[in-house]
């Protein structure tokens, strides 16, 4: 993989754990019920992505 592509892989990586970070901040302060249940596994997928990416911009 070349270095630009490591680079965008990265950037997408940080950019969804930063969604993740403000989705389940505003779950957690400003909903209740299933909203908050549906957005807090919503922002816990985009970390996991996030986490995945972020190890495939590091090989």
């Amino acid at each position: 993989m070349d270095a630009m592509t490591k680079m965008w892989i990265s950037l997408i990586g940080i950019g969804l754990m930063a969604l993740a970070a403000f989705l389940i901040s505003f779950a957690r302060y400003k909903t209740k019920g299933v909203v908050k249940f549906v957005l807090s596994l919503l922002a816990f997928m985009f970390l996991i992505v996030g986490g995945i990416l972020g190890f495939m911009s590091i090989a």
